[in-house]
């Protein structure tokens, strides 16, 4: 028998995950900056898919400490 993919999260269900207020996923989905489908006109998101997301943000942030990092490291030394 396959295996059954795991159920769609509701926008309750990834402000809970993310520690943030439902409004915050309403507008990153609103956006385009959270992945996610609608159902019906109701929000749907795949947990695979928060997932990637959280990691793709943390690749965005370690590449802005890491600019941030070498211009201060470049002021040090002009």
């Amino acid at each position: 028998m396959a295996e059954q993919p795991p159920p769609a999260m509701t926008v309750r269900d990834v402000a809970g995950f993310l520690a943030v207020d439902e409004k915050t996923i309403y507008r990153l989905a609103q956006q385009g900056k959270l992945p996610g489908f609608k159902v019906a006109g109701t929000w749907r998101f795949q947990l695979q898919d928060i997932q990637g997301w959280i990691d793709e943000q943390k690749k965005q942030a370690a590449k802005a400490r890491g600019s941030r990092a070498a211009g201060a490291s470049l002021k040090a030394l002009g």
